[in-house]
């Protein structure tokens, strides 16, 4: 799946109005702002996020990773998901590698 860095905090902004909000538009943040301090997100809906992350990405959540940090606004939300996406290619490409005859012992 091809995902520019436009799309990721258009998609997050997208599902949390849709599916946490409840399609309350009128509920005005900054991409910045921290989900939990401004009740956009609850505990609840941090769970949601995870899954919503893991299906529309294609990237796994792992336990230790879901920290404010990660977690706790667009703009974090958002460079997680760039960085996991990131990795992930990054081990696509050096699973698809070949194996030079130097890595398989040859000379």
């Amino acid at each position: 799946m091809q995902v520019t860095a436009l799309d990721v905090p258009s998609q997050i902004r997208h599902y949390i109005t849709h599916n946490l909000l409840f399609g309350d538009e009128g509920l005005v943040y900054a991409d910045d702002d921290s989900f939990l301090e401004r009740g956009i997100v609850d505990s609840l809906g941090v769970i949601e996020l995870v899954s919503f992350i893991e299906a529309q990405f294609g990237i796994s959540v792992a336990d230790h990773e879901l920290t404010p940090e990660n977690f706790d606004s667009v703009t974090k939300l958002s460079e997680y998901v760039a960085r996991k996406l990131a990795n992930n290619a990054h081990e696509t490409v050096a699973v698809q590698a070949p194996l030079s005859s130097i890595a398989l012992g040859g000379t």
